[in-house]
C-alpha cells in the first residue's frame, strides 16, 4: 500500500498471470506526473513482454481511481524550460495502453475525471463502483482534447454520447455511464474485487492467440483501419495454432483446456 506522499504507480503479478498497475497517489485523487505516466509506459511494456501475464487490471489506491494529468505540470509544459518534455506524453501513454495485445481491465474504485477518462476508456472492459462520477472539464479549461482521445471516445461511445461528455462539461453518474457503455459493469465497492475476478477469469480461460488477434482486429475496425490481409494471417495463426488443438481436444473430451500462446 502506497503511504500518504505516494508515488509512482506500481506493477504486480499473480501466479495466474494477471498484471495488477497500481495508481498511487490518493492524496491528490492519483493525478497523473510525467514521472508516472514513464512508469505507465515501462510497466505496460513489461507486462506485454512477459509471455507469463494473460491480462493486465489497471486500478487505484483510495476513493478516486484518478483525477488525470496534473494541470501544474500542464502549464509548464508550455513554459520555455520545459519544450525538452514530450508534449504529446499522456497521449502517448493512453495509446500504448490501447495498443496492448494483453486484454485490459479498469478496475474502477472511484471517480474518474479528465484525461484518466480516457485511460480507462483506452481498456478493453471497465468495472465502476455505485456513486462514481466522470467529468471531461476540457471545455471549462479551454483545452482542445488530443485526436486519438476523441476518436476513442466517439468509437466506443458514439457521436452524441461523446458530445454531451466534452462539450458539455457535465458530471456524469455511473448508471448513466453503464447506458452509454462506458462501464460493463456497476457493482457496490464491497463487490468490485469478486467482479474484476470473474471477469479476469473469463479472459484467462480463452486461448491467448485467439484473444490477441481478435483484440486487434476489432481495435482495427473500430477506428476505420480494416485490414482484411492482417485479419486472415491472425486466422491462420490460430487455424495451425497448438492453442486450436488443445482447445478441440479439450471440447472432446469434456475438460478444461491448458492454453500456451502457441
Amino acid at each position: 500500500m502506497a503511504d500518504d506522499a505516494g508515488g509512482p504507480p506500481r506493477l504486480q503479478v499473480d501466479a495466474a498471470g494477471c498484471a495488477t498497475v497500481t495508481l498511487q497517489r490518493p492524496r491528490h485523487r492519483n493525478r497523473l506526473h510525467r514521472e508516472d505516466l514513464l512508469a505507465l509506459q515501462a510497466q505496460f511494456a513489461q507486462a506485454a513482454a512477459n509471455p507469463a501475464v494473460r491480462l493486465l487490471v489497471l486500478t487505484a489506491t483510495g476513493a478516486v481511481f484518478c483525477a488525470g494529468f496534473h494541470l501544474g505540470e500542464l502549464e509548464a509544459s508550455s513554459a520555455a524550460d520545459a519544450v525538452s518534455a514530450d508534449p504529446q506524453l499522456f497521449e502517448h501513454t493512453v495509446d500504448a495502453l490501447e495498443a496492448l495485445p494483453l486484454p485490459t481491465v479498469a478496475r474502477l474504485n472511484g471517480s474518474v475525471y479528465g484525461g484518466a477518462t480516457d485511460l480507462a476508456l483506452a481498456c478493453d472492459f471497465r468495472v465502476g463502483v455505485a456513486g462514481m462520477e466522470l467529468r471531461m472539464p476540457a471545455a471549462r479549461l479551454g483545452l482542445h482534447y488530443y485526436p486519438r482521445g476523441l476518436q476513442r471516445y466517439v468509437t466506443r461511445l458514439g457521436l452524441q454520447a461523446a458530445k454531451r461528455l466534452f462539450l458539455l462539461a457535465e458530471a456524469a453518474p455511473a448508471d448513466e455511464l453503464l447506458r452509454i457503455g462506458y462501464l460493463d459493469a456497476v457493482v457496490e465497492p464491497a463487490a468490485l474485487d469478486a467482479a474484476v475476478a470473474r471477469l479476469a477469469q473469463a479472459l484467462e480461460a480463452g486461448a491467448p492467440l485467439a484473444l490477441r488477434g481478435m483484440k486487434q482486429s476489432l481495435n482495427e475496425i473500430a477506428r476505420g483501419v480494416f485490414d482484411a490481409a492482417a485479419v486472415e494471417e491472425r486466422m491462420q495463426r490460430c487455424a495451425t495454432s497448438d492453442d486450436l488443438r488443445e482447445g478441440l481436444a479439450a471440447f472432446a473430451a469434456k475438460r478444461r483446456p491448458s492454453f500456451t500462446g502457441r
